[in-house]
């Protein structure tokens, strides 16, 4: 017998469930190293964003400073008012620039002392722009131009230019460190998920190589036990095979044992029966007359010869109807029906073709015996009042129906292992090739249907 191994062992176990647990905790790894990715790459993204503001609004700043300047210049030199209109354009604008990198840099103390220095620095080139405008407008441009030739306005001037330029230094560091750490990021990141996908792609081929190897092993399996199903099958066949030859055989060995049996009683005891009924007759005639009670047990003797020989027919033909041999099966099947109708009461109905084809002893017998068996079937269990009998024969088949209106059978005794009777008559057909059926009908009673295919049937005509 074969076994099979169904589970797999510990190290199997593990096997199989460590590339899931890899592949599960590699997955969370990568999880958390994007999102701390992701994280730092908004930071960056802040950075570069605060730091690019910063530099614009330096930019802006210095431009609002040499607008003014120019404006100064221009006034000066043409005394046309009109070029003072971009210098009081520039001072709010001014102010709110210094307000918004004030805020911007309120995060950074070198950053916001340096702002407080360009506010400082502003103030004093707005009071220096204001003063030469002052001067020019109350003695006349000589005045005014000589004032803006002092190294005062340049050096305020230069202060505010290195002054922003250090600041968009450190705005331009800073996006250079923002920037490197992003693309140092992105790169981590990238390698990452490239590892992950390689991992990915080695997790995916060795599952599907345990699956692979898992399928190869349940389809052997499957192999194995189609292989055992089917020597099971054959095995079963050859062994029902056998019993059927077996069953078919006994059948035959006991029919030819009672036919044997039913000559002998025939020849043998029918013939010591009649020849003691001849002798005592031959005895009776020649004896003096005998009194009452000598002649009352003469007939007695007489009596009990006439029964013997009676019994011995009725044994005769229960072991081997003679019928079957003398006069066909139509006649056996008659005498039965009429000899159990007779003695029963049943209301008895026959059917029967008008010509007899030649059956072969085989089928002679076994159809005689499923009528015998089913009558006494009827008569034990049914407890029917009619019984019909319908015998058909076509081109092909022979079909013997037998009908009652008793009280049927239970569907689950149809095929029960128990009932010998039934198997018995079941057997016989199917042993010539037939098939054998029981119905129930909703109207009551038991359907016999016994066919039997005339090649098995009848004797080969020569």
């Amino acid at each position: 017998m074969i076994t099979l191994e169904e589970t797999p062992g510990r190290l199997g176990k593990w096997y199989i469930a460590l590339p899931p647990l890899i592949l599960v905790g590699f997955l969370a790894g990568l999880f958390f190293l994007a999102t701390a990715g992701l994280n730092r790459l908004e930071f960056a993204n802040q950075v570069l964003h605060a730091s690019q503001l910063r530099q614009q609004a330096l930019s802006d700043y210095f431009e609002l400073i040499r607008d003014a300047q120019a404006s100064q210049r221009d006034y000066l030199l043409t005394g046309d008012t009109q070029y003072l209109t971009p210098y009081r354009d520039a001072v709010p604008k001014l102010k709110l620039t210094l307000g918004q990198m004030q805020q911007a840099y309120g995060g950074n103390s070198s950053a916001f002392a340096s702002v407080g220095k360009l506010r400082n620095l502003t103030e004093q080139k707005l009071g220096e722009v204001e003063a030469t405008i002052a001067l020019y407008q109350e003695q006349g441009a000589g005045q005014a131009i000589r004032l803006v030739r002092t190294d005062l306005g340049r050096k305020v001037m230069a202060d505010i230019h290195r002054t922003v330029r250090e600041l968009q230094a450190k705005e331009t560091q800073n996006i250079t460190d923002a920037t490197s750490g992003w693309s140092r990021d992105l790169r981590i990141t990238r390698w990452l998920t490239s590892a992950g996908a390689i991992l990915n792609i080695i997790l995916v081929l060795l599952a599907f190589r345990l699956v692979y190897q898992d399928m190869q092993r349940r389809m052997r399996q499957a192999t194995k036990l189609r292989d055992q199903k089917h020597e099971l099958e054959q095995l079963v066949d050859e062994r029902t095979r056998e019993l059927a030859t077996l069953s078919t055989h006994l059948l035959s060995v006991a029919e030819r044992e009672k036919a044997a049996l039913a000559r002998e009683l025939h020849d043998e005891l029918g013939g010591l029966l009649v020849a003691s009924r001849m002798d005592l007759s031959w005895v009776e005639q020649h004896l003096p007359p005998l009194d009452s009670a000598v002649q009352q047990r003469v007939r007695r003797i007489h009596d009990n010869l006439s029964a013997g020989v009676d019994l011995k027919r009725r044994v005769v033909e229960e072991l081997h109807p003679t019928l079957l041999d003398n006069m066909g099966l139509f006649a056996a099947l008659r005498w039965q029906f009429k000899e159990t109708c007779g003695s029963s009461g049943l209301k008895c109905t026959e059917t029967y073709p008008r010509e007899e084809p030649q059956f072969t002893p085989e089928a002679s017998i076994a159809v005689f015996r499923v009528l015998q068996e089913a009558i006494t079937n009827i008569l034990k269990h049914a407890q029917a009042q009619a019984v019909d009998v319908a015998v058909d024969i076509d081109d092909e088949t022979f079909t013997l129906r037998i009908a009652d209106d008793g009280r049927g059978i239970a569907p689950e005794r149809l095929k029960a292992t128990g009932s010998h009777g039934l198997a018995s008559m079941r057997h016989r057909v199917v042993a010539l090739g037939g098939t054998f059926d029981l119905q129930c009908p909703p109207t009551g009673g038991l359907i016999l249907t016994a066919r039997i295919p005339l090649s098995r049937a009848l004797v080969p005509q020569p």
